[in-house]
């Protein structure tokens, strides 16, 4: 399980992160895209993915790692069920997301590669 804490951690320990409101949602950003929210009421986080990462992190376990239900879904949007994955599927995801977001520039200054 992995706990509202960490997984705020986890985001904001991803180079050039912010945290703010995204309506009634912890959001996390780089630049000024949003990669990742956290959704308390459900204990879900939700990641923005490339499709080919969202099929391949949902061929994981569906039940664990899904789309968001309706259009969000279709464009790579994520839900991460906090109370069930494991924390190095999560980190994975979770760093995946970022550097979806972050700058190509970004991307090489921090991880030495290209998105």
């Amino acid at each position: 399980m992995i706990t509202f804490a960490a997984a705020r951690q986890a985001a904001l320990s991803l180079p050039e992160t912010e945290e703010y409101r995204h309506f009634h949602l912890p959001a996390f950003r780089v630049g000024k895209e949003i990669f990742a929210t956290i959704h308390e009421d459900k204990h879900f986080i939700m990641v923005k993915l490339s499709l080919i990462d969202q099929s391949v992190f949902c061929s994981f376990n569906k039940e664990i790692i899904f789309p968001v239900p309706g259009g969000w879904g279709r464009h790579g949007s994520t839900f991460i069920n906090l109370k069930k994955v494991k924390k190095a599927v999560f980190t994975d995801a979770l760093t995946t997301a970022w550097k979806n977001i972050a700058s190509p520039k970004l991307v090489a200054k921090y991880f030495g590669e290209k998105n």
